[in-house]
């Protein structure tokens, strides 16, 4: 029986890049990836970066926030998925799972239109 060397587990010469960047951090693009990953209540939990896109990523948020506030991506979440950096010159994917977490809606529990016996509690009175 011959035992491959090759590990079950992707890495990014493994993996196809989801998205270039060029320039320019494209927080639209990645959106759009993000949104295209969710399925079912789950969304993406990790967004791999390699050093380009990292430093892409940098530069974008430090716009925002101030080059003080970007020292490092280390613990750091944009758009709801944690930022992780590898040792790659650029690479861009999106992994793991989670489930999203919708916030109680007091609209969504409220009673059906014009239901009498429980609509005296939803009157605003003054």
């Amino acid at each position: 029986m011959k035992h491959s060397n090759a590990s079950p587990v992707p890495d990014a010469t493994s993996l196809v890049p989801e998205l270039t960047m060029h320039d320019t951090w494209n927080a639209r693009a990645v959106s759009g990836l993000i949104r295209s990953k969710c399925r079912f209540g789950e969304t993406p939990a990790f967004l791999f970066l390699g050093r380009k896109e990292a430093e892409l990523l940098r530069h974008h948020l430090a716009e925002v926030f101030g080059e003080d506030a970007v020292t490092t991506l280390h613990q750091t979440y944009y758009m709801g998925l944690e930022v992780v950096e590898i040792a790659s010159d650029s690479f861009l994917f999106t992994a793991g799972r989670k489930m999203v977490r919708t916030l109680q809606d007091p609209i969504a529990r409220r009673p059906e239109w014009r239901d009498r016996e429980t609509e005296a509690m939803w009157q605003f009175r003054i």
